[in-house]
């Protein structure tokens, strides 16, 4: 019987690679739910090609449109966050794929897992932001919370059989586009710049966040909720040729690390197929001629990560307003509003306004997004003005 999945950001980099994993393996997967947020026309092609018995918009004015074009095909289509929602709790879906960009996905993704679904992880804003609601919730409900992140999916793939004995998790790092950049040299990249990372091919706002260094240290926050090691224990390295996707350092000195291609449908196939690993035809790694190199992060020139450690080993609101703030911060960079380095100075002028609440529930954590995303934009256009 083939597994039935749920993709809630379907149009996205990570939701098309899932299909693909799909494409590859038909009589294992079958897609009952899939969501996107505006992109109508690709949603329409997904549907009628995979045949779910609901697709979610979330932008409602593309409702109508969509609703045309699946007109006959007997297909539910909902709109807005609690379209997604709807989505998320497909009655039919086993495993729900979480791929939506930003904070939008951790709604849904709690109503799934209280619907009882198992969850591939693909988005990291989710445990950013509320990360011990969102593992209690897990294990109150009795579901798996599966990484698709490339390093996390090596750390869960070298931990599974010794997960007690664990003194260090490493964390690489490609460096992004601008490793070994001097701070005067950032300030005049453009956003062309900052979108061609070296290694993946990724949406613009993970590109960017690859470029600052905060989507390692988003990594580190959402490691430090699915393996529950203490801030001490989790480390970055920079890794240039993105080869080594993580490693896991146990008590005794030795480590084990994970290799593959840069290509995120291998770590996504696993978490779909967990604890299965089948054949595929996707290109396989090939080590010969191929130099490693590794090299400490560049905290002064990309502090962002030191940001997130900070927010993550604050708590309470913290690393909401952090997320929030580089998320709103990213897109004013993405409209040429703001430069590159005043991506991480507005997240740092954010942070340090925000009176953190601690143990914060949905209702909180959701406030300090919304007054964190406000706060950032005021001042960057501000900065601007």
């Amino acid at each position: 019987m083939r597994k039935k999945i749920a993709i809630l950001g379907s149009t996205g980099s990570i939701g098309r690679q899932t299909l693909e994993v799909v494409d590859e393996f038909p009589e294992q997967f079958q897609v009952v739910a899939l969501a996107a947020g505006s992109n109508v026309d690709l949603l329409t092609e997904q549907a009628r090609r995979y045949s779910p018995v609901l697709v979610a918009i979330m932008d409602e004015s593309k409702a109508s449109e969509l609703a045309r074009n699946l007109a006959g095909l007997n297909i539910d289509v909902v709109t807005g966050l609690n379209g997604i929602s709807a989505a998320a709790t497909n009655r039919q879906a086993e495993t729900v794929v979480t791929a939506v960009s930003g904070c939008t996905g951790l709604v849904p993704t709690l109503n799934a897992i209280r619907a009882g679904k198992n969850i591939a992880l693909a988005n990291k804003e989710t445990l950013v932001s509320a990360g011990a609601l969102v593992t209690a919730e897990a294990k109150k409900h009795g579901v798996s919370i599966l990484p698709v992140d490339s390093e996390h999916s090596a750390i869960f793939q070298c931990l599974e059989r010794e997960n007690r004995a664990v003194s260090r998790l490493i964390i690489t790092a490609s460096g992004g586009p601008f490793r070994g950049r001097s701070n005067n040299e950032l300030q005049k990249v453009t956003k062309t710049e900052a979108l061609q990372h070296p290694n993946w091919a990724m949406g613009d706002k993970i590109t960017i966040d690859s470029a600052t260094m905060m989507n390692k240290g988003l990594e580190v926050i959402e490691a430090h909720w699915l393996f529950g090691v203490d801030w001490e224990q989790i480390s970055v390295l920079v890794h240039p040729q993105s080869i080594i996707h993580s490693m896991v350092e146990y008590k005794d000195g030795s480590v084990l690390a994970h290799l593959g291609r840069p290509d995120m449908r291998i770590p996504i196939q696993y978490a779909l197929s967990y604890p299965d690993r089948a054949g595929n035809t996707f290109p396989k790694l090939d080590l010969a001629g191929k130099t490693l190199s590794f090299e400490e992060p560049d905290l002064e020139t990309f502090p962002a990560l030191a940001l997130a450690f900070a927010a993550g080993r604050r708590g309470g609101t913290l690393p909401a307003v952090m997320n929030a703030a580089n998320e709103a911060a990213v897109n004013l960079f993405l409209q040429e509003k703001v430069s590159f380095p005043e991506i991480t100075r507005l997240v740092d002028q954010v942070m340090s306004r925000h009176t953190v609440v601690d143990a914060p529930n949905l209702e909180q954590i959701l406030a300090a997004d919304v007054w964190a995303r406000e706060e950032t934009l005021r001042l960057g256009h501000a900065r601007k003005a």
